[in-house]
């Protein structure tokens, strides 16, 4: 399996997942760390996708905290259906494997706010005892 860091400003700490084997290990690992995700479903032909990567990338640099994976919805087909991306940019936020929040198209005021929900504890009825 190959992982590679998606390019960006710097060091990236964006991680760029390469096949659905990838996206569920670094979903568990993250589940298993109490770790939020946030998952950034783009395309390489999709410029509002691309407009939107240095901004994921800067969110990653400020927020340590929090796993950013990037999932290029033509390399990673099976995981892009079951999450039901119908277009780019898609943004969720995942905790404990579960998504909490969702966010369609390029809106950088939005996705700050939902890496910034990833502090937030999750709603009951989504916790898992």
């Amino acid at each position: 399996m190959e992982i590679q860091q998606q390019r960006g400003v710097g060091n990236s700490k964006v991680v760029k997942v390469q096949s659905e084997e990838a996206w569920g290990l670094f979903t568990n690992q993250a589940s298993n760390e109490a770790r939020p995700v946030v998952a950034h479903f783009g395309a390489s032909w999709c410029v509002t996708s691309l407009s939107m990567n240095y901004k994921f990338e800067e969110l990653a640099q400020t927020h340590p905290e929090v796993l950013f994976l990037h999932v290029d919805v033509d390399d990673v087909q099976s995981v892009s259906s079951k999450y039901g991306v119908k277009a780019m940019p898609t943004f969720f936020l995942i905790k404990n494997k579960v998504v909490v929040r969702k966010i369609v198209g390029a809106n950088p005021d939005e996705l700050k706010k939902l890496v910034e929900a990833s502090a937030d504890p999750l709603p009951l009825e989504t916790q898992i005892v």
